[in-house]
């Protein structure tokens, strides 16, 4: 088995450092037979993100897309020319725990799954409202069979992946469209609260309608 991490990022200077830290150490958790290839696809960076990248020593692609169902496909579909047969995705903003790939790999031993759809914590709310924390927590199904949707934390098998045609070329909701289409096809998902990540509470959000917008709406309506 070889396990693909593809991390999308533009512009984040301020934040990669950690997430390559953190799946440096999650993939040292790993038993020595499970092969790992990690890729970083810059799109659009105008800061030093790639010279933290390189310095990290982890492989990189860059593109001028702003589209990150566009930079998430093409990052995909070079792990899988680097024979991935499991694809985890995270995000550039966000932080995996030492026992990320190690759940994945429990799931996957235990029964039937092309994909799996983990949670995310919230990395502060020390610049968010208290109704702000209020709302998300009444919102938030922090439980294994919940339904919430994380390109920061989805992975997926390389054949199911390439039989629904991989990651749309869509500005945002990119995720939400790829696990309609595997249910579509009655792919076996795992909604699992196991495996969790680290997400940033930022409300400048790098897509439109991604989690810092879903966060600045709850700070709207407070």
């Amino acid at each position: 088995m070889k396990i693909g991490i593809v991390i999308p990022a533009h512009n984040e200077a301020m934040t990669i450092a950690k997430c390559l830290a953190s799946v440096r150490a999650a993939i040292e958790e790993l038993p020595s037979i499970i092969e790992v290839y990690t890729l970083v696809v810059l799109d659009s960076c105008t800061d030093n993100t790639e010279s933290i990248v390189k310095a990290a020593g982890i492989d990189y692609l860059c593109c001028n897309y702003q589209c990150v169902g566009q930079v998430r496909n093409i990052g995909i579909r070079h792990a899988i020319t680097n024979d991935a047969t499991w694809l985890a995705c995270t995000d550039a903003d966000s932080v995996v725990p030492i026992d990320w790939l190690v759940r994945q790999i429990e799931h996957i031993s235990h029964q039937p799954t092309d994909m799996i759809c983990g949670v995310v914590d919230i990395d502060s709310w020390a610049h968010l409202t208290p109704q702000t924390r209020k709302d998300y927590i009444a919102h938030y199904q922090d439980k294994m069979g919940h339904r919430h949707i994380h390109g920061a934390n989805l992975s997926f098998s390389t054949k199911t992946y390439l039989t629904v045609g991989g990651f749309a070329p869509i500005p945002c909701h990119e995720d939400v469209d790829l696990v309609r289409r595997f249910e579509a096809k009655g792919y076996a998902i795992t909604w699992s609260n196991r495996v969790r990540v680290m997400t940033s509470s930022r409300l400048q959000a790098r897509a439109t309608e991604g989690f810092a917008a879903f966060l600045t709406k709850l700070e709207q309506n407070k």
